[in-house]
Protein backbone atom coordinates (compact mmCIF):
# COMPACT_ATOMS: atom_id res chain seq x y z
CA UNK A 1 0.00 0.00 0.00
CA UNK A 2 1.35 3.27 -1.03
CA UNK A 3 0.64 6.09 1.85
CA UNK A 4 0.84 9.71 0.39
CA UNK A 5 -0.23 13.13 2.49
CA UNK A 6 0.09 15.64 -0.87
CA UNK A 7 -2.68 16.07 -3.14
CA UNK A 8 -0.41 16.48 -5.86
CA UNK A 9 1.39 13.24 -5.19
CA UNK A 10 -1.72 11.38 -4.69
CA UNK A 11 -3.20 12.61 -8.37
CA UNK A 12 0.50 12.30 -9.89
CA UNK A 13 -0.22 8.50 -8.86
CA UNK A 14 -3.69 7.99 -9.55
CA UNK A 15 -3.14 9.40 -13.17
CA UNK A 16 -0.88 6.72 -14.17
CA UNK A 17 -3.74 4.52 -13.36
CA UNK A 18 -6.53 5.47 -15.04
CA UNK A 19 -3.83 5.70 -18.42
CA UNK A 20 -3.17 2.34 -17.59
CA UNK A 21 -7.54 2.03 -17.77
CA UNK A 22 -8.04 1.08 -14.17
CA UNK A 23 -10.88 2.11 -12.16
CA UNK A 24 -10.65 3.95 -9.01
CA UNK A 25 -12.25 2.78 -6.16
CA UNK A 26 -12.72 5.06 -3.07
CA UNK A 27 -13.68 4.52 0.29
CA UNK A 28 -13.71 8.28 2.46
CA UNK A 29 -13.05 7.59 6.42
CA UNK A 30 -12.13 9.54 9.61
CA UNK A 31 -9.85 6.97 10.88
CA UNK A 32 -10.70 4.88 13.65
CA UNK A 33 -11.25 1.64 11.46
CA UNK A 34 -13.18 -1.50 12.20
CA UNK A 35 -14.69 -4.71 10.23
CA UNK A 36 -17.47 -2.07 8.75
CA UNK A 37 -14.53 -0.07 7.11
CA UNK A 38 -12.96 -3.66 6.31
CA UNK A 39 -15.67 -4.51 4.40
CA UNK A 40 -16.12 -1.46 2.19
CA UNK A 41 -12.11 -1.92 1.13
CA UNK A 42 -12.80 -5.39 0.40
CA UNK A 43 -15.97 -4.68 -1.58
CA UNK A 44 -14.08 -2.05 -3.84
CA UNK A 45 -11.17 -4.70 -4.17
CA UNK A 46 -13.36 -7.50 -4.94
CA UNK A 47 -15.07 -5.07 -7.97
CA UNK A 48 -11.41 -4.98 -9.77
CA UNK A 49 -10.54 -0.95 -8.09
CA UNK A 50 -7.51 0.27 -7.36
CA UNK A 51 -8.33 1.27 -4.17
CA UNK A 52 -8.06 3.89 -2.39
CA UNK A 53 -9.01 5.06 1.12
CA UNK A 54 -9.03 8.43 2.53
CA UNK A 55 -8.42 8.91 6.59
CA UNK A 56 -9.23 12.61 7.95
CA UNK A 57 -10.75 13.72 10.73
CA UNK A 58 -13.22 16.82 9.18
CA UNK A 59 -13.23 19.27 11.72
CA UNK A 60 -15.90 21.01 9.66
CA UNK A 61 -18.48 18.51 10.14
CA UNK A 62 -18.72 18.48 13.76
CA UNK A 63 -21.37 20.65 15.49
CA UNK A 64 -19.61 19.89 18.98
CA UNK A 65 -16.06 20.75 19.55
CA UNK A 66 -15.71 18.53 22.42
CA UNK A 67 -16.71 15.24 20.17
CA UNK A 68 -13.94 16.60 17.64
CA UNK A 69 -11.78 16.77 20.07
CA UNK A 70 -12.78 13.20 21.36
CA UNK A 71 -12.99 11.36 18.04
CA UNK A 72 -10.22 8.15 18.15
CA UNK A 73 -7.39 8.02 16.53
CA UNK A 74 -5.51 4.83 15.35
CA UNK A 75 -3.59 5.48 12.74
CA UNK A 76 -0.71 2.72 13.02
CA UNK A 77 -3.46 -0.03 13.74
CA UNK A 78 -5.44 1.49 10.80
CA UNK A 79 -2.90 1.06 8.30
CA UNK A 80 -2.74 -3.02 9.30
CA UNK A 81 -6.26 -2.88 8.77
CA UNK A 82 -6.05 -1.39 5.17
CA UNK A 83 -3.25 -3.60 4.29
CA UNK A 84 -4.84 -6.86 4.80
CA UNK A 85 -7.91 -5.60 3.47
CA UNK A 86 -6.20 -5.25 0.21
CA UNK A 87 -6.32 -1.34 -0.04
CA UNK A 88 -4.11 0.06 -2.62
CA UNK A 89 -3.86 3.33 -1.71
CA UNK A 90 -3.84 5.83 1.41
CA UNK A 91 -4.51 9.41 1.19
CA UNK A 92 -3.35 10.70 4.70
CA UNK A 93 -4.06 14.66 4.32
CA UNK A 94 -3.46 17.78 6.94
CA UNK A 95 -6.19 20.11 7.44
CA UNK A 96 -4.05 23.00 5.69
CA UNK A 97 -3.48 20.40 2.60
CA UNK A 98 -7.50 19.89 2.39
CA UNK A 99 -8.29 23.39 3.30
CA UNK A 100 -5.51 25.60 1.99
CA UNK A 101 -7.61 28.76 2.26
CA UNK A 102 -9.37 28.05 5.46
CA UNK A 103 -12.67 26.54 6.07
CA UNK A 104 -14.74 29.67 5.21
CA UNK A 105 -14.15 29.59 1.60
CA UNK A 106 -14.62 26.44 0.95
CA UNK A 107 -17.81 25.30 -1.60
CA UNK A 108 -21.32 24.58 0.30
CA UNK A 109 -24.31 22.72 -1.03
CA UNK A 110 -27.80 23.09 -0.54
CA UNK A 111 -29.13 19.74 0.61
CA UNK A 112 -32.95 20.85 0.57
CA UNK A 113 -34.71 18.49 3.65
CA UNK A 114 -32.32 16.42 3.84
CA UNK A 115 -30.40 18.99 5.84
CA UNK A 116 -33.18 19.69 8.10
CA UNK A 117 -34.62 16.33 8.80
CA UNK A 118 -33.11 13.95 11.64
CA UNK A 119 -29.20 13.75 11.50
CA UNK A 120 -29.92 17.51 9.91
CA UNK A 121 -32.37 18.60 12.89
CA UNK A 122 -30.55 17.04 15.58
CA UNK A 123 -26.79 17.85 14.21
CA UNK A 124 -26.85 21.36 12.48
CA UNK A 125 -24.04 22.45 10.82
CA UNK A 126 -23.45 18.53 10.36
CA UNK A 127 -23.73 18.03 6.17
CA UNK A 128 -22.74 21.43 5.41
CA UNK A 129 -19.56 19.96 6.61
CA UNK A 130 -19.80 16.62 5.49
CA UNK A 131 -20.58 18.69 1.68
CA UNK A 132 -17.51 20.54 2.04
CA UNK A 133 -15.02 17.62 2.76
CA UNK A 134 -16.37 14.63 0.54
CA UNK A 135 -16.58 17.58 -2.21
CA UNK A 136 -13.33 18.36 -1.91
CA UNK A 137 -12.12 14.60 -1.68
CA UNK A 138 -14.13 13.88 -4.86
CA UNK A 139 -12.22 16.80 -6.77
CA UNK A 140 -9.06 15.07 -5.81
CA UNK A 141 -9.33 11.41 -5.86
CA UNK A 142 -11.47 11.55 -9.52
CA UNK A 143 -13.16 7.98 -8.70
CA UNK A 144 -15.37 5.95 -10.35
CA UNK A 145 -16.90 4.15 -8.05
CA UNK A 146 -17.75 5.51 -4.37
CA UNK A 147 -18.26 3.01 -1.78
CA UNK A 148 -20.15 4.29 1.44
CA UNK A 149 -21.58 1.89 4.27
CA UNK A 150 -25.53 1.32 4.83
CA UNK A 151 -25.12 2.77 8.92
CA UNK A 152 -24.85 6.13 8.14
CA UNK A 153 -27.82 6.00 5.61
CA UNK A 154 -29.17 9.70 5.54
CA UNK A 155 -25.07 10.70 4.94
CA UNK A 156 -25.38 8.49 2.16
CA UNK A 157 -28.32 10.06 0.46
CA UNK A 158 -26.34 13.62 0.92
CA UNK A 159 -24.06 12.35 -1.03
CA UNK A 160 -25.92 11.04 -3.46
CA UNK A 161 -27.26 14.32 -4.04
CA UNK A 162 -23.96 16.08 -3.79
CA UNK A 163 -22.59 13.98 -6.46
CA UNK A 164 -25.76 14.58 -8.28
CA UNK A 165 -24.91 18.79 -7.65
CA UNK A 166 -21.52 18.06 -8.83
CA UNK A 167 -22.84 17.13 -12.13
CA UNK A 168 -20.59 13.86 -11.50
CA UNK A 169 -23.03 11.46 -12.58
CA UNK A 170 -22.49 8.63 -13.97
CA UNK A 171 -19.27 9.41 -14.04
CA UNK A 172 -19.53 8.62 -10.04
CA UNK A 173 -21.33 5.29 -9.26
CA UNK A 174 -22.33 5.45 -5.42
CA UNK A 175 -22.19 2.12 -3.89
CA UNK A 176 -23.90 1.41 -0.83
CA UNK A 177 -22.55 -1.69 1.45
CA UNK A 178 -25.22 -3.60 3.72
CA UNK A 179 -24.01 -2.67 7.89
CA UNK A 180 -21.56 -4.85 9.48
CA UNK A 181 -22.93 -5.82 12.72
CA UNK A 182 -21.34 -7.29 16.48
CA UNK A 183 -22.77 -11.01 17.56
CA UNK A 184 -25.12 -8.89 19.34
CA UNK A 185 -26.40 -7.00 16.82
CA UNK A 186 -24.78 -3.75 17.36
CA UNK A 187 -23.83 -1.96 14.22
CA UNK A 188 -20.02 -1.40 14.32
CA UNK A 189 -18.73 2.52 14.73
CA UNK A 190 -15.78 4.38 15.70
CA UNK A 191 -17.81 5.73 18.38
CA UNK A 192 -18.11 1.89 20.37
CA UNK A 193 -14.70 2.07 21.54
CA UNK A 194 -15.77 4.91 24.01
CA UNK A 195 -18.00 3.04 25.56
CA UNK A 196 -18.08 1.72 28.87
CA UNK A 197 -18.43 -1.84 30.01
CA UNK A 198 -22.29 -1.17 31.17
CA UNK A 199 -22.83 0.89 28.26
CA UNK A 200 -21.70 -1.49 25.50
CA UNK A 201 -23.89 -4.57 26.95
CA UNK A 202 -26.97 -2.41 26.25
CA UNK A 203 -26.20 -0.56 23.10
CA UNK A 204 -27.39 -2.99 21.24
CA UNK A 205 -30.49 -2.21 22.27
CA UNK A 206 -30.68 0.61 19.34
CA UNK A 207 -31.29 -2.98 16.92
CA UNK A 208 -33.70 -5.03 19.40
CA UNK A 209 -35.47 -1.30 18.63
CA UNK A 210 -35.26 -1.86 14.63
CA UNK A 211 -36.29 -5.29 14.69
CA UNK A 212 -39.45 -4.81 17.17
CA UNK A 213 -40.28 -2.10 14.32
CA UNK A 214 -39.67 -4.48 11.11
CA UNK A 215 -41.55 -7.36 13.06
CA UNK A 216 -44.86 -4.90 13.09
CA UNK A 217 -44.74 -3.65 9.66
CA UNK A 218 -47.89 -5.89 8.23
CA UNK A 219 -50.21 -5.61 11.08
CA UNK A 220 -49.24 -2.97 13.44
CA UNK A 221 -49.32 1.05 13.62
CA UNK A 222 -45.95 2.78 13.66
CA UNK A 223 -47.12 4.97 15.93
CA UNK A 224 -47.38 2.29 18.59
CA UNK A 225 -43.99 0.90 17.57
CA UNK A 226 -42.03 4.02 18.01
CA UNK A 227 -43.28 4.56 21.37
CA UNK A 228 -42.62 0.94 22.31
CA UNK A 229 -39.17 1.67 21.17
CA UNK A 230 -38.81 5.21 22.46
CA UNK A 231 -40.28 3.31 26.40
CA UNK A 232 -37.31 0.69 26.19
CA UNK A 233 -34.83 3.00 25.12
CA UNK A 234 -35.33 5.70 27.75
CA UNK A 235 -36.06 2.50 30.50
CA UNK A 236 -31.72 1.07 29.97
CA UNK A 237 -31.18 4.71 30.67
CA UNK A 238 -30.60 6.32 26.64
CA UNK A 239 -31.53 9.25 25.67
CA UNK A 240 -33.75 9.05 22.07
CA UNK A 241 -32.95 11.26 19.91
CA UNK A 242 -35.59 10.11 17.08
CA UNK A 243 -37.16 7.07 16.65
CA UNK A 244 -38.43 7.02 12.78
CA UNK A 245 -39.52 5.13 9.55
CA UNK A 246 -39.05 6.90 6.03
CA UNK A 247 -39.06 6.28 2.14
CA UNK A 248 -35.27 4.47 1.58
CA UNK A 249 -35.37 5.93 -1.45
CA UNK A 250 -35.71 9.65 -0.33
CA UNK A 251 -35.46 9.83 3.02
CA UNK A 252 -39.47 11.19 2.95
CA UNK A 253 -40.21 10.54 6.79
CA UNK A 254 -43.44 8.66 6.80
CA UNK A 255 -46.17 8.31 9.32
CA UNK A 256 -46.99 5.12 9.08
CA UNK A 257 -45.64 2.14 7.36
CA UNK A 258 -46.75 1.85 3.77
CA UNK A 259 -45.81 -1.45 1.60
CA UNK A 260 -46.01 0.29 -1.50
CA UNK A 261 -42.77 2.06 -0.35
CA UNK A 262 -39.36 0.40 0.53
CA UNK A 263 -39.03 1.77 3.86
CA UNK A 264 -35.86 2.15 6.18
CA UNK A 265 -36.33 2.31 10.28
CA UNK A 266 -34.04 4.98 11.65
CA UNK A 267 -32.85 5.44 15.15
CA UNK A 268 -30.63 7.32 17.32
CA UNK A 269 -29.82 7.85 21.25
CA UNK A 270 -27.41 8.83 23.63
CA UNK A 271 -25.98 6.93 26.42
CA UNK A 272 -23.96 9.09 28.76
CA UNK A 273 -21.87 11.22 26.41
CA UNK A 274 -22.14 8.95 23.48
CA UNK A 275 -24.44 8.90 19.97
CA UNK A 276 -25.48 5.79 18.71
CA UNK A 277 -27.25 5.34 15.11
CA UNK A 278 -28.65 2.75 13.63
CA UNK A 279 -30.61 1.80 10.92
CA UNK A 280 -32.59 -1.24 9.44
CA UNK A 281 -34.43 -1.63 5.96
CA UNK A 282 -37.88 -3.34 6.21
CA UNK A 283 -38.98 -4.20 2.90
Amino acid sequence: MVIFKKIADLQKYLSTQTEQKNTIGFVPTMGALHNGHRSLVEKARADGNVVVCSIFVNPTQFNDKSDFEKYPVSIEKDIEILIEAGCDVLFLPSVNEIYPDGTEKVQTFDFGYLDTILEGEKRPGHFRGVGQVVGRLLDIVDPQYLYLGQKDYQQCMVIRRLIEIKGKQPQIQLVICPIIREADGLAMSSRNRRLTEPQRAIACTLYQCLVSIQSKQNSGSFDVARKECIDLLNEKGFVPDYVALADARDLTVLNNYDQNRPMIALVAARIGEIRLIDNLLLN
